[in-house]
């Protein structure tokens, strides 16, 4: 166990989160560690001397300062412990169908020792180089604050490189504390390959379409994982029950998909510990079955470990050999879902529980399967439950039913996950995202999203009735997916860690080729079976990328209509209107600027409000953002004018609570910045915006950060609370509140109101074909039929005002 010595033992600190779940007096709810107090390490993409990483001095040298990390043994072994019931029910199925797969087709008729021995050889240095080297030792380290999957590693990318398409950005979110991207020079490799991208923007488009690709491949293994594995799982019961028909099967498994569905909005939260004993008790029985199966039938099958029988396979095989390899790769199912759900737990907790559990059982297993088939040629589609001892066949296959259903939830939940921050990303319509759980942050429901997959599952089941093709479907959604993983991570080499191009090249090359052998092998499928993962991730890339491109295009169309500051200046103080007492919440897309529906407004309606804030809601390219840093606060126009700005930052994984008491922050936000930013000179936006397109050089708006603490308990209702709460933080102890503040708090006593645009986009007379389609019939369906920003944003019907617009763009 060297390399385990070598490789997992150093990067107990390389996390900048255990993921330990600690408690947020100020809002109720639990967030990661990271997401507050991040620390850089050795193997941090980070930060520290990124050079390091791979070198066995850098890992070496971290053994020997192990004893100075304060890392708790036990809470990493803990974490190891949970992450079995979550992170490897899927990886631990593939059992069930590789055999099964791999010879299926004209494969079968080369069902002797040496052909086993082949498989048996690519299984093991497939699942050695991809999943353990590949995966555990390398991208595992490409994380982004603890989080994982292929958007993190787009979002290293877009901090280190500014390839991010997203609106808003501005040089203050670099300040952010999970933003940060110090480090040693980039070298000339990463200046190169960074000036490349910034000469061509159309090369950003591409990157950007590469990770659509990858993000609705590994969508399809939420579809793919629950029907291959419950219909694996039922199968099995028909070797002791002989009568029970394929119809009845496919029924079996369908009520049982059903039923997996149903009890999603239940939530996954207590997943972790329930969960765990099975995959453990699963892991170690496979492994038992394994090491009895060698015993009885064939001591001698390590010998099929070495790689000559691989060029042997593929010599005596040809082309059926290599066709059948898109079965082999169904052994590496789950890498993909093992590193998106990284955020949950720490790269060290999953580097051990597959290390020193996962991969020698499964391994096992394999060998175990192996040598029974290599005594029993006759039952090569049927191997897995063949080789349980007699007895125990009808028990073990009721329990993989069971942990079948619990393998296919972690693959649901990863998959809320995964629409969840393309929603975020400006990369799919509005759904309701449902917190299932108040201890453990992260954990959701898409209403939406469930009923999709479980129709889809449904139809996969039901129309294809077979492992095998649903196994050529499910193995080029996997391939697909790694080979994205491995481009990403190459350029993160490059980009982030400041890798030579040797280096950059060694790993593209040597795991690139790999997976595009793998990858030739499963397009040979496409007709039986592997078509429908390129039609469903066609379908959802053109769902992500028209929503993207309207929003992109209506963001544009603010910019370019925003309301001239010398046409605010030129109303007066009143705004040309009758200041009614209240509040009035402006939602817009801007940073900067008036926007376009508050021109409407005022052209329509004779009367406003007392006190205006115009809120902008955005995403950063970061996982999580600190609550104290969470607002930008400044001021629009004169003094006398009761203008604000309030921009409210959140990461790509952080979720807006259902019971939070925003108004109240936000109100709370401002009175701090008129006690406190307010009572100097106004200074111009802190941070230029990247938005394209000239600012007014008129605008007076400032727009200062704050370490606001968001305290849900201090509601802001009356003079008492906000002097209470602010001499509490020491910003104003013994002092008074200003007229202006007191205007506030009076006009929060009056209430709050909710303006939000209600915009439809439509395309230029002068637009291309491909622009009309995306527009007028992709964009504007999916904005009829998904959730309205009223719905997203928790704002009550009672108190919001909606003003319509038609967007030409």
């Amino acid at each position: 166990s060297l390399y385990c010595l070598v490789f997992c033992l150093p990067s107990l600190h390389e996390s900048p989160s255990l993921g330990l779940y600690i408690p947020l007096p100020n809002l109720g709810f639990l967030k990661p560690l990271a997401a507050m107090n991040p620390r850089p390490s050795f193997e941090s993409v980070e930060g520290g001397s990124p050079k390091q990483s791979y070198l066995i001095y850098g890992l070496l040298k971290d053994i020997l300062f192990w004893n100075l990390q304060k890392v708790s043994c036990s809470a990493v072994l803990t974490l190891a412990y949970q992450s079995l019931g979550v992170v490897y029910g899927d990886l631990s199925t593939s059992p069930l169908y590789v055999y099964k797969n791999t010879f299926s087709g004209k494969l079968s008729l080369h069902e002797n020792d040496e052909e086993i021995y082949g498989v048996l050889s690519f299984i093991f240095w497939t699942f050695t180089l991809i999943a353990l080297f590949k995966y555990i030792f390398i991208v595992m380290s490409a994380n982004d604050n603890g989080e994982g999957g292929t958007f993190a590693l787009y979002s290293l990318l877009c901090r280190h490189a500014r390839l991010g398409i997203l609106p808003n950005q501005q040089e203050t979110d670099e300040k952010l504390s999970a933003y940060a991207i110090e480090g040693s020079a980039y070298i000339r490799q990463s200046c190169a390959l960074m000036s490349f991208f910034e000469k061509h923007p159309n090369s950003r488009k591409v990157l950007f379409i590469f990770v659509l690709l990858g993000t609705c491949m590994a969508i399809g293994d939420g579809v793919f994982t629950p029907a291959i594995s419950v219909l694996s799982a039922v199968s099995g019961v028909t070797l002791k029950v002989t009568c029970l028909h394929e119809n009845y099967v496919v029924v079996i498994a369908c009520v049982i998909l059903v039923g997996l569905f149903s009890i999603q909005h239940h939530g996954t939260h207590r997943v972790a510990f329930m969960f765990a004993p099975i995959i453990t008790a699963w892991l170690l029985c496979i492994s038992s079955i394994g090491v009895y199966n060698i015993i009885k039938w064939n001591p001698h099958i390590f010998h099929a470990l070495s790689p000559i029988y691989m060029l042997k396979f593929l010599k005596r095989t040809g082309r059926e050999g290599w066709v059948s390899l898109g079965g082999v790769v169904l052994s590496i199912t789950g890498v993909e879902t093992m590193f998106a759900d990284l955020g949950h737990f720490s790269v060290v907790s999953i580097k051990v529980a597959f290390t020193f559990l996962v991969y020698p059982c499964l391994i096992l297993a394999y060998l175990g399967e192996a040598a029974f088939l290599s005594r029993h040629h006759e039952d090569i589609q049927r191997s897995f439950y063949k080789s349980i001892p007699g007895k125990t066949c009808v028990l073990a296959s009721l329990h993989c039913g069971h942990f079948c259903i619990r393998g296919s939830q972690a693959v649901i939940s990863a998959t809320f996950s995964i629409i969840s921050q393309c929603y975020a990303l400006n990369c799919f319509p509005r759904v309701k995202i449902v917190h299932t759980s108040s201890k453990i942050y992260g954990q959701i429901y898409i209403p939406e999203v469930n009923w999709m997959l479980m129709c889809l599952c449904l139809a996969v089941t039901i129309g294809l009735r077979d492992t095998n093709m649903i196994g050529h479907a499910y193995g080029l959604a996997v391939t697909v997916v790694m080979f994205v993983t491995t481009c990403l991570t190459a350029m993160v080499m490059t980009i982030v860690w400041k890798q030579k191009t040797i280096m950059t090249a060694a790993f593209l090359l040597f795991f690139g080729s790999v997976e595009l052998l793998y990858l030739s092998a499963a397009f040979f499928k496409v007709p039986e079976g592997g078509w429908i993962p390129l039609l469903l991730s066609l379908i959802f890339m053109v769902i992500m990328f028209s929503w993207n491109y309207g929003k992109l295009n209506k963001h544009q169309f603010d910019l370019e209509n925003k309301v001239s500051m010398n046409r605010i200046l030129s109303l007066g103080p009143s705004l040309g209107m009758v200041r009614v007492p209240g509040i009035g919440l402006v939602y817009t897309n801007l940073v900067t600027g008036i926007p376009a529906i508050f021109g409407h407004l005022v052209t329509n309606l004779p009367a406003f409000h007392q006190v205006l804030i115009f809120v902008c809601i955005k995403t950063v390219q970061v996982p999580y953002v600190a609550d104290n840093e969470r607002f930008l606060v400044g001021r629009v126009g004169p003094k006398e004018y009761s203008m604000f700005r309030c921009i409210v930052r959140y990461g790509y994984k952080d979720l807006q609570q259902e019971d939070y008491n925003f108004e109240n922050i936000l109100v709370s936000a401002v009175l701090m910045f008129v006690e406190t930013v307010g009572k100097t000179e106004l200074k111009p936006l802190a941070g230029s915006s990247r938005e394209s397109g000239n600012l007014d050089a008129e605008t007076l708006d400032a727009s200062e950060p704050f370490p606001y603490p968001a305290h849900e308990d201090k509601v802001v209702q009356s003079i008492n609370d906000i002097h209470d709460m602010l001499s509490g933080t020491g910003h104003l102890e013994g002092s008074h509140l200003k007229d202006e503040s007191l205007q506030i708090l009076k006009a929060r006593e009056s209430g709050i109101a909710y303006i939000l645009g209600h915009s439809y986009a439509k395309a230029k007379k002068s637009s291309s074909i491909f622009k009309v389609f995306a527009i007028d019939v992709v964009y504007a369906f999916l904005s009829r039929n998904c959730r309205g920003p009223d719905v997203v944003l928790n704002v009550p019907h009672t108190s919001s005002l909606e003003v319509g617009m038609i967007y030409y763009v």
